[in-house]
């Protein structure tokens, strides 16, 4: 399936008038001092602990740090933290924070605003409320030490507290973090080496983030990932909201933007073509695609019926549609990505096996859930999550749903996805969501995997059988074990199904010749300057 039809000579349109970017960076003589990036989204909400959109986490690493930060080989590196200590069999973690970070606002980085942060964030984030289940108590020993004291061990503290993705432990000054987590935040006071620019803000066009002169990097390692240095090499960074992907193109190829985080995969050529733009596929990991269901409401809350729509999804029709070319996407993936040292055949053939519309669709009116009403939340402006969705209208349409089709913009599709309604009643059915496969490789930090109700990601599948399994993974003595486990877990994720895998597809990046030091995992416009 192709989203367009019209890329000929797209690109080396003039940008439109009310679009344009007038070339201030380039032709006023400012490229040394502001970088003009795309981000794949708008930045609708600014707390980093209300939504997993990767823009918001994105912007959060420009404005915030973190106690420690995962490399590019995914092994925790210091940052606010100078260091820590480990006593009592695992039980007593002791950390210590560098001198000299400060908030943008001009306060000291303490101990009680680690501890404060720490707190709301486990109340959020999927590896966070494992840690939780496990903590005695916190110590603030002083503005620069605290303890946290456990109740077992948890050998992956620091990968937690130094997570790259979805959820972020960001410290946050004490009065934040201290707010309850299900009320975002709208003020950014950072630790980070930018300030976001609040009064530059203009929702669906431009984001700002100004170079923080009092900001201390941390002086170990070497950038990589989210780990090393964070540096500001330019004064502003803007970021320029663009939905149209053409336009978009167009505006790398003649200089007025310098980076374009997601190319889309039908432009890859396009693009690559372009004598000064440099196509990267910076997150090697690719993205995983899911549909997920609305566990609370008919006709999802029944296990029968999602198990019987896994007989209609054909993975490669989804990632076809996202990311054209086979060698661009990888079909018969199941619920960890196919890099994963757990990934496995184990029960795959509901998804491998040949597809059969008709038999789901019997299989769905025996539930007696034949003309459902269906609300599918549909992104209309992310280039990824329309061609996805569009997709899956087609299918859930198929198996003899009334589907209604919900397109709006990404921000409202962000805010309705929080209502735990009917779908009659401003709530929703199914939506596309994507992550990194590196968020995905294990339990630890596999968001879509959590089954715990209300505490669960959007859709609150409940599952005890696939939670207890979570706990003895973190548990396994060694990889063997996890990867028995991780078998079990595909086979009862076939059986509860808290969402459906589409697949997984890998998509690249476009800078403008002479931006270097690009990062790779994600793409944050951290230590970029020119050569």
């Amino acid at each position: 399936m192709k989203r367009r039809h019209f890329l000929a000579g797209a690109a080396a349109l003039p940008m439109l008038g009310g679009a344009s970017l007038s070339r201030p960076a380039l032709a006023q003589g400012n490229a040394a001092h502001v970088l003009r990036f795309i981000p794949q989204a708008d930045v609708t909400i600014l707390d980093p602990l209300a939504t997993t959109a990767y823009p918001t986490r994105n912007h959060g690493h420009m404005c915030w740090d973190t106690l420690y930060g995962i490399d590019e080989n995914f092994v925790p590196q210091p940052q606010l933290a100078e260091g820590h200590t480990v006593e009592d069999d695992g039980k007593r973690w002791t950390f210590t924070l560098r001198e000299g970070p400060t908030f943008h606002d001009g306060e000291k980085v303490r101990a009680q605003d680690a501890v404060a942060s720490i707190k709301r964030w486990m109340a959020r984030d999927t590896m966070g409320q494992t840690l939780a289940a496990r903590v005695d108590e916190f110590r603030v020993l002083d503005d620069r030490r605290f303890e946290i004291r456990l109740k077992r061990p948890f050998g992956l503290m620091l990968d937690a507290l130094g997570k790259a993705s979805s959820y972020p432990c960001f410290i946050y000054p004490e009065r934040f973090a201290n707010q309850d987590p299900t009320k975002p935040f709208t003020e950014v006071v950072g630790s980070g080496p930018y300030r976001f620019v609040a009064g530059e803000r203009v929702s669906g066009a431009q984001l700002v983030y100004q170079k923080f002169d009092k900001y201390v990097p941390t002086p170990v390692g070497k950038p990589s990932m989210v780990a090393g240095p964070k540096l500001a090499e330019f004064e502003r960074v803007e970021w320029k909201v663009i939905p149209d992907p053409a336009t978009s193109a167009g505006a790398v190829q003649a200089g007025e933007v310098d980076w374009w985080e997601v190319v889309p995969s039908d432009l890859n050529d396009l693009v690559a073509r372009a004598r000064d733009v440099v196509l990267d596929r910076i997150d090697a990991s690719g993205t995983y695609a899911s549909l997920r269901l609305n566990h609370l409401h008919p006709p999802f809350n029944d296990p029968v019926v999602r198990r019987a729509l896994l007989k209609a999804v054909a993975q490669e029709d989804f990632m076809a549609s996202v990311a054209g070319e086979e060698k661009n996407w990888r079909a018969g993936v199941g619920c960890f990505p196919v890099a994963s040292p757990l990934a496995s055949d184990e029960g795959i053939a509901a998804l491998t096996s040949p597809r059969d519309i008709n038999g789901a669709k019997a299989e769905i009116a025996a539930a007696g859930k034949g003309g459902a009403k269906v609300v599918a939340l549909h992104a209309t402006d992310v280039a990824n999550q329309n061609a996805l969705m569009a997709v899956g209208v087609d299918m859930l349409q198929k198996v003899g749903f009334d589907v209604e089709d919900a397109t709006s913009d990404w921000g409202t599709l962000l805010q309705r996805r929080q209502n735990k309604n009917p779908p009659s009643q401003g709530g929703w059915s199914a939506l596309v969501a994507l992550f990194s496969g590196m968020e995905f490789n294990n339990p630890s930090g596999h968001l879509l995997l959590r089954t715990n109700g209300d505490n669960a990601w959007f859709g609150w599948p409940n599952s005890e059988k696939l939670e207890s399994l979570r706990d003895a993974w973190f548990d396994a003595p060694d990889m063997a074990a996890q990867k028995v486990i991780g078998r079990q877990i595909q086979a009862q994720f076939f059986q509860d199904v808290p969402y459906v895998p589409l697949g997984q597809y890998f998509v690249d990046s476009a800078y403008r010749k002479g931006l270097v030091n690009i990062r790779r995992g994600i793409p944050l416009p951290l230590n970029v300057k020119r050569g």
